[in-house]
């Protein structure tokens, strides 16, 4: 059984860091991602926040977190947002197994990378959502930051759906990492309807035991995790929801936060993060990336 150590340390946003030895990378060196566009990024305003501060409340304004972070609302990010240097690092993939082919964008190191993150979009979505490096408010520009100046690497899979056929593939591409960098621990983050590959990677063991977390944005909950080997291997999960999402209701994602602390004795890493107004696709555009990677990843 995985040992767990966690450690309170304070900081800004009241937020938790968890020292974490996952199976497979244990003695991998502490990774804590460096400042990158902080200011920024960083979440604008906390309007309540409970359970030692896994639990925040996020002002958000489509004013000032849209019109005025936007040079074309919802299109195309002011350029102080904005760093190109990852496009160096960028390549289209086909990573291929018996029956899949997973088109992937990878940024970052291609061998022996120090962490990797998959993002997982949404219904209609493909490899390119990930890597848009002008919309969402320049956030998924930032995550590709983090990455390329952090020694780590970045994956935006094609998907084509949400059952048994989108789980090979992303079984596919945690082989491919495996391969390429064996020490990497993984972080998985899914949008919307993408989140029920999160879930089922939960419960399967190739891709469970690489995990060093677990993203939901804007997603829908599994009440099943409880009993998954993620879960059981205190994989850390985040939770980010926008109170007006009119797709998935933050309620039920608040509901399964709950249970999970109250069936842990709210010794289980995880957080939730509300935007207060904000839409289905909000998450992707205010996740605080560089703060959630480091409380992933620092041990």
């Amino acid at each position: 059984m995985r040992s767990r150590a966690v450690t309170i340390l304070s900081r800004s946003l009241c937020f938790l860091v968890i020292l974490a030895v996952l199976p497979g990378i244990a003695g991998a060196d502490s990774i804590l991602l460096r400042p990158y566009k902080d200011k920024l990024f960083s979440y604008p305003g906390i309007l309540a926040t409970a359970d030692k501060g896994d639990y925040l409340k996020v002002d958000y304004r489509k004013e000032r977190d849209i019109h005025k972070r936007d040079k074309v609302p919802e299109r195309r990010v002011n350029g102080k947002y904005v760093s190109m240097r990852p496009k160096r690092k960028q390549r289209t993939l086909t990573i291929k197994a018996p029956d899949v082919a997973v088109e992937v964008y990878e940024t970052g190191a291609s061998k022996r990378a120090r962490f990797a993150v998959i993002f997982i979009h949404g219904r209609g979505g493909d490899r390119r959502l990930g890597v848009k490096d002008w919309t969402f408010g320049g956030n998924f520009n930032r995550l590709k930051n983090l990455a390329v100046r952090n020694g780590g690497v970045y994956y935006s899979p094609t998907i084509p759906s949400f059952d048994q056929r989108g789980l090979e593939h992303l079984q596919t591409l945690v082989t491919y990492i495996r391969r390429t960098s064996p020490s990497a621990p993984i972080v998985l983050a899914c949008g919307s309807m993408g989140s029920i590959l999160c879930w089922a990677g939960a419960n399967d063991p190739g891709i469970s035991s690489r995990l060093a977390g677990i993203a939901i944005l804007g997603g829908t909950g599994d009440s099943s995790f409880a009993s998954s080997a993620a879960y059981h291997a205190g994989v850390p999960v985040m939770i980010a929801h926008g109170s007006g999402d009119s797709v998935y209701d933050w309620r039920s994602q608040f509901n399964l936060y709950r249970t999970i602390r109250n069936s842990s004795d709210e010794t289980y890493p995880i957080r939730f993060v509300l935007f207060e107004t904000g839409s289905h696709g909000t998450p992707i555009r205010m996740i605080d990336w560089r703060d959630t990677l480091n409380w992933m990843l620092y041990r």
